[in-house]
């Protein structure tokens, strides 16, 4: 007796004959591409910011500029010279675990995407290059730093990336700030989508729900079907996105990975980022299932 009373219990409300569930679907689809390409945009900023401070805050750039003298080869070998001595003094400054300068061929291929590859360094007045790698943790005064390395060689010039990397990061937040707000307006739009295609439902449905009402049904009853019922369709729009979104998210990647210079290139996905995009339909599902059922819940006060 009690299993004759489930089944056409769960069939009052004809929710799934009405034409809105496929505009609903198409609407939540688009939304979830949108989110997706969105956050995954997000996700890689974040990214982006965490290689530059791994990679760029514990490292400085010592730069010797070439000598003026008017003899090419006197001109190189006094670079090298002032060259030697910075490596000397910044390898006795405390805090610093490495000091790398850049030999002609790894300054050549820095110069080749713009000079192209029949260069020589030895005829070129370029600036040598010294890569320093610092410890995190070390208290190191960059201005004294600036003065002393000064001293040694007047050629020298420090460069500890704080002012560019700031510069990135301010207009990363920005990008972020954007891509947030693009995230809320999406989130606005699927709700009211869900909330006025609710709505509608209820308003056809109205006279079988009166009935309900009379024989004893409460309004949690009748909200608990609409939720059920868009959070199916919440879920299966999401899905629509996602299959959608995931080749357009490779797309992109793969246009960033091909740009020269090596800052896009930065950018990854983790494993938990991709898993936060997968989970996309699941959370478009519970926007459904919680809008839908408040919608009903506040409605049916109103309404009856």
């Amino acid at each position: 007796m009690s299993k004759q009373q489930i089944v056409p219990r769960k069939q009052e409300l004809q929710l799934k004959s009405e034409n809105t569930g496929i505009f609903l679907q198409v609407i939540i689809s688009i939304a979830v591409f949108i989110f997706a390409i969105t956050l995954s945009g997000v996700l890689a900023v974040n990214s982006m910011i965490g290689n530059w401070n791994r990679s760029i805050l514990g490292s400085l750039t010592v730069q010797v500029i070439p000598s003026q003298n008017p003899n090419q080869e006197k001109a190189f070998s006094e670079t090298l010279a002032h060259q030697e001595k910075v490596v000397d003094f910044l390898r006795s400054v405390n805090g610093v675990l490495k000091v790398t300068p850049l030999t002609n061929e790894q300054l050549g291929e820095l110069l080749t995407p713009w000079l192209g590859d029949d260069i020589s360094i030895n005829e070129l007045p370029v600036p040598r290059i010294i890569d320093v790698k610092i410890d995190s943790d070390a208290k190191i005064n960059f201005s004294q730093l600036s003065k002393d390395l000064n001293n040694v060689s007047p050629l020298a010039s420090l460069d500890n990336h704080k002012l560019w990397l700031n510069k990135l990061i301010a207009f990363a937040d920005g990008l972020k700030m954007i891509a947030t707000t693009i995230l809320l307006l999406v989130s606005l739009i699927t709700s009211g989508a869900i909330f006025y295609t609710t709505k509608m439902s209820l308003g056809l449905q109205r006279g079988v729900i009166e009935i309900l009402h009379i024989i004893g049904a409460k309004d949690t009853y009748i909200a608990q079907q609409y939720a059920r019922h868009m959070g199916t369709l919440g879920f299966i729009g999401g899905l629509g996105g996602i299959v959608f979104a995931i080749p357009a998210i490779f797309f992109i990647g793969n246009l960033a990975s091909a740009i020269e210079g090596g800052i896009i290139s930065e950018t990854s996905l983790s494993i938990s980022d991709w898993i936060t995009i997968l989970s996309l339909p699941i959370f478009s599902m519970i926007i459904a299932i919680t809008t839908a059922y408040y919608t009903v819940k506040q409605t049916l006060k109103k309404m009856l």
